[in-house]
């Protein structure tokens, strides 16, 4: 006898691209989320951070060497963190010749100008509040705050998610009607006390972390289950036969959205 989901609708698509176009363009910028358009995705996941003048803006790791040109701007040993420069510095580096010459003087995206492109369009997002270490309450309070007033007007509110619970929790508690999600790279003591305390509508986690167990875990407890970085063909038809609620990957290029289940 199957057991009926007594879950609220989950109004996001199930495939989810990985910092806007995977790894097709340079991550997290207004190229990559175009580029993913162009591949029929209708729900990104990017990185969230704020410059030193409290400027949200797109960037996943602690510095700005590996995706932006910080170094040969900035000099050497300079512009390591992002969270050491105002927007107006950070708004001037290059974040697509790392990439390739056909992206070259790409900017950083700021969290404003990547919401209005999705609003403008219909786009879902999944925001992952990415804090420097040492900023995880102001980080998640100030994004939080930016997302409830850009989607003030809008059906279907952003998600925000994040690996640092003191981030979801300021996130709770500057703006406790936007939905939140509890990133996982590992299943450690208490995780599902620890998303039902932050008032969570959904666990994300490493794919692997998933099987029948797990799922069920988190679906007695009203939560819906996301996976990342999804680019393997058997991997995402194992998830999709779990039953879980969405996909973030890489590959989409192989991965059509209008043609997957």
């Amino acid at each position: 006898m199957t057991t009926q989901d007594t879950r609220p609708p989950w109004p996001y698509p199930r495939w989810i691209a990985h910092r806007g176009a995977g790894k097709l363009a340079p991550e997290n910028t207004l190229a990559a989320f175009r580029t993913g358009a162009s591949h029929g995705y209708r729900m990104f996941e990017c990185d969230v951070k704020l410059s030193l003048d409290g400027v949200p803006f797109l960037l996943h790791d602690d510095t700005l060497v590996r995706t932006t040109s910080a170094r040969e701007q900035l000099g050497a040993g300079l512009g390591a963190v992002g969270g050491d420069h105002p927007w107006s510095t950070l708004a001037q580096l290059d974040a697509g010749s790392w990439h390739s010459r056909a992206f070259a003087g790409e900017p950083l995206a700021s969290f404003e100008n990547i919401a209005r492109f999705c609003l403008a369009n219909g786009y879902f997002l999944n925001i992952e509040i990415k804090p420097t270490p040492g900023l995880e309450h102001q980080t998640g309070a100030a994004v939080a705050d930016h997302a409830a007033r850009l989607w003030a007007h809008a059906t279907v509110p952003p998600l925000l998610s994040s690996f640092a619970p003191p981030a979801l929790a300021a996130a709770r508690h500057a703006q406790p009607q936007l939905p939140r999600a509890l990133l996982l790279d590992a299943l450690w003591s208490g995780w599902l006390e620890t998303a039902l305390s932050l008032d969570c509508v959904a666990i994300v986690c490493d794919q692997v972390l998933w099987d029948t167990s797990t799922v069920a875990q988190a679906r007695s407890a009203g939560l819906r289950t996301l996976s990342y970085t999804v680019n393997d063909p058997s991997q995402a038809q194992r998830l999709i036969d779990l039953g879980t609620d969405g996909l973030i990957t890489d590959r989409v290029d192989l991965f059509a959205p209008a043609r997957q289940p």
